[in-house]
Order: C-alpha cells, then sequence, then structure tokens
C-alpha cells in the first residue's frame, strides 16, 4: 500500500496452473470491510493499488477518480474512509501440464451509503396476483414475474435475515440497466425498503450451490462487483443472465469439508459478485460432511475478464452463523466474521485442475484458529494448519484433477 495502510485484502481468486513449478504465483485478493457504522456518512475512498507490473495508486470517490493530495488530505482530517487493499502470494504446487498459466482477478468495490433508515418492513408488492409457486433448486425462474419483496426461496435462494437486508445478502441501488452501459452510480442504500425497483438484489444458495445471475454487461464502471435479480419498473424481479434459468448451480464438485470436532464450525462464504461480505454460510456440525463450492472458471464471474473463484472465512469452533459470517462479530469482534482467523480460496481453472488453498487473514487478522485442517484425498503438493502453524508460512495451496477429490478435516488442535 503506497502512503495508505488499513484493513485490507487477503483471499480467494485462483490463478491457472504453470509448466514450470515454483514459478508461478498463485494469488489471492479480497476486498475488507473497513468501515463503521459511525463512519458511514463520511465519504468512502476506494484506493486501488496495481501491483502486476509497476505499482499504481489510484483514489476513487463515488465512481470519480480523487487527486491522490486531495485524498490524503481529507483522510488525514477525516472527511473520507478509506477502503484499502493489499496483495498477499502464493506459490501452486507443480501440475502436470504444459499450459502457460492465467493472471487471476482483484477485487475491488465502491461501498458508498448515505441513506438514514426510516423503516424496517420491505414494500408491499407491486401486484396482487400470487406469484407462482418454484419447485426448487432445479426450477427455472418465471422472470418478470415473482414479486420483490421476499427472497425466491421456492426456487433455490436461501434467506439470511442476520444481515438486515430482508433476507438478501447484498442490495446495490443502480437505477437502469442499459445493455452495454456501466454503472457510474452504485449505493449499498439503508433505507428499509430492501428489494425495491432499481436494484440488484443479491442472494445465497445451498452448499454446493452457488447463484447464477449478475448483470454481465453492467458491472461498475471503476471496478465494483454487482450481482444478483434485478427489480423492475414494476416491482416484479428479473433475471440479469437469462441464459441461466435456474438461480443456483452447483460448481465442478470435488470439494468436501468435515467436521470432527465435538463443536460446530461455521465456514462463511463472500457474496461475490455483490458486496463480498462473508454472508453465506455452510455450518458444518460434528461428524457431518458438506460440500464446498467450486466454481469453474470458464462458467463463473469474470472481473475484467479475469476468473475468479470462491472465498471462504473459517471461524473458531462453536461460533453460530449469526456470529460468524458478517462483517462484525459482537462475541468475537477480533477473531470472526471480516476478522476470522483463516481463509480458504477454491477453484477450477480452464484446465480442470481445482486450486485448494488455506492461509491466514492477514493483514486484517492475527486470531489463531482454535482447530486444526488437514486435507484427505488425492492431490498435488502439500498443505495443512496445524496448532496455528500453515504448511508454508503464508499459507499453502494443492492442486485436485478433475475426477479427484479433497476433504478439508477439522480435527482437534
Amino acid at each position: 500500500m503506497k502512503g495508505i495502510t488499513g484493513v485490507a485484502i487477503a483471499a480467494a481468486v485462483v490463478a491457472g496452473v504453470s509448466a514450470q513449478p515454483n514459478v508461478h504465483n498463485h494469488m489471492h485478493h479480497h476486498m475488507h470491510r473497513q468501515v463503521k457504522q459511525q463512519a458511514e456518512k463520511r465519504g468512502v475512498v476506494v484506493v486501488t493499488e496495481v501491483v502486476e507490473g509497476p505499482t499504481v495508486t489510484e483514489y476513487v470517490l463515488a465512481g470519480a477518480k480523487l487527486d491522490e493530495k486531495k485524498a490524503k488530505d481529507g483522510i488525514k482530517k477525516g472527511a473520507y474512509v478509506v477502503v484499502g487493499t493489499s496483495v498477499p502470494k502464493f506459490e501452486a504446487p507443480p501440475v502436470s501440464t504444459s499450459t502457460p498459466g492465467v493472471k487471476a482477478a482483484q477485487f475491488f468495490e465502491d461501498k458508498s451509503t448515505s441513506e438514514t433508515p426510516s423503516s424496517s418492513a420491505a414494500p408491499p408488492a407491486s401486484s396482487a396476483v400470487s406469484p407462482p409457486s418454484g419447485g426448487g433448486l432445479n426450477s427455472p425462474f418465471p422472470n418478470g414475474k415473482v414479486p420483490c419483496s421476499k427472497v425466491p426461496s421456492d426456487y433455490g435462494a436461501m434467506e439470511i435475515p442476520w444481515v438486515q437486508n430482508g433476507g438478501w445478502t447484498t442490495i446495490m441501488e443502480v437505477g437502469k440497466l442499459i445493455k452495454g452501459v456501466s454503472l457510474n452510480h452504485i449505493v449499498q442504500p439503508k433505507d428499509g425498503k430492501f428489494c425495491c425497483p432499481g436494484r440488484v438484489c443479491s442472494y445465497a444458495c445451498p452448499p454446493g450451490y452457488q447463484k447464477t445471475q449478475w448483470p454481465e454487461e453492467n458491472q461498475g464502471a471503476t471496478g465494483q462487483s454487482v450481482g444478483g435479480l434485478y427489480c423492475n419498473d414494476e416491482g416484479f424481479l428479473e433475471l440479469t443472465r437469462p441464459s441461466y434459468p435456474t438461480l443456483c448451480e452447483p460448481g465442478a464438485g470435488g470439494i468436501f469439508v468435515r467436521n470432527e470436532l465435538s463443536k460446530n464450525a461455521a465456514v462463511c462464504r463472500t457474496d461475490y459478485p455483490g458486496n463480498e461480505m462473508m454472508s453465506i454460510p455452510v455450518d458444518t456440525q460434528p461428524g457431518q460432511t458438506y460440500p464446498l463450492t467450486n466454481p469453474i472458471s470458464s462458467k463463473y464471474y469474470k472481473w475484467q475478464n479475469k476468473p475468479t473463484t470462491a472465498q471462504y472465512y473459517v471461524n473458531n469452533e462453536g461460533l453460530s452463523v449469526q456470529q460468524a459470517c458478517v462483517w462484525d462479530s459482537t462475541e468475537q469482534p477480533s477473531a470472526a466474521g471480516n476478522w476470522a482467523p483463516t481463509n480458504i480460496g477454491v477453484g477450477m481453472d480452464d484446465h480442470d485442475i481445482t486450486y485448494l488453498s488455506i492461509f491466514p487473514n492477514l493483514p486484517t487478522s492475527n486470531a489463531v484458529l482454535n482447530f486444526n485442517i488437514e486435507i484427505e484425498g488425492t492431490y498435488s503438493g502439500e498443505c495443512w494448519l496445524r496448532n496455528g502453524v500453515y504448511a508454508k508460512a503464508n499459507g499453502c495451496t494443492v492442486g485436485v484433477k478433475k475426477g479427484d477429490t479433497a476433504t478439508l478435516v477439522f480435527k482437534k488442535a
């Protein structure tokens, strides 16, 4: 970071494979929250640091570039809140292939809210006609026929009540969606209206599944990620990727997590594309095994035409998802949520190799996970977390070929 320090990035973008062992950097980037409630009425400055090649630092306020001196003066005087970035790097294990690697994406988001909550109730549905009833995960979504007033759980979406968005994971005020036009003004409103006309409303899917919807031709003009269904002028939900008729889809599969502890352990995926809050839960219970969604890079969200994958936050044993899958945990404010001790990154690249990473949530958190993580299955490389120590100092990565499986096992320290 040039000139500014603060809570920063760590996490789950997975790069492609390399023909040479130990020379390809397996990179992870993620936007972390830095602002508290009391700071939300100040301007939010996004500091974008591009590090592949010459380092370039830009300051963005409300979608527009800000002069460096003006930005620093405003930050010093407390007029602006900074969202920062950092760039940890990881080495991928050798994988049998001769295909050059693919550079991974960097995740940045412009977060700005200035509205004061006025109501906690969702607006009434725009029509008295009963919405169609879906048949679950594999049921096609009826475009433009389901009211925006409720998360469409009949079609596989999960309500997440603890983030206080009416069950949605992210609400973004974007205005009109015009084909091919980038979004220059994006606000995360706090007016209590939740999903209503002019907003893109993101949602969670069950373990092993991920959302299919994001406006591919209407992403943020300065790198913000926008995901979910669009609420049209009539107050009904529209698909933002009509070629994908269901709301949730499985990834490549092959990656699991098993809890061998005596209590639950919450694993929280970031809502991406969206506000990147770690709000999507896998509430692992003792003795149980769960699929961990493994995105396929060729089908999943592209950030500025670069492949992205999934990031998970691993919280201490015994913490509920309501306290773990949030920005700020009141029970463990320095060791949960955005400050969880450990991250997991997973995704399959264009050559059918899944990269699975375990790494510390640095520089955001210095917390130590209160259990160990081992990987069982068929994979290349070495990766584990034992008594707070990783296989490699900054984290580790293994490669899993298509058709093979790997299971992250939570064990007593």
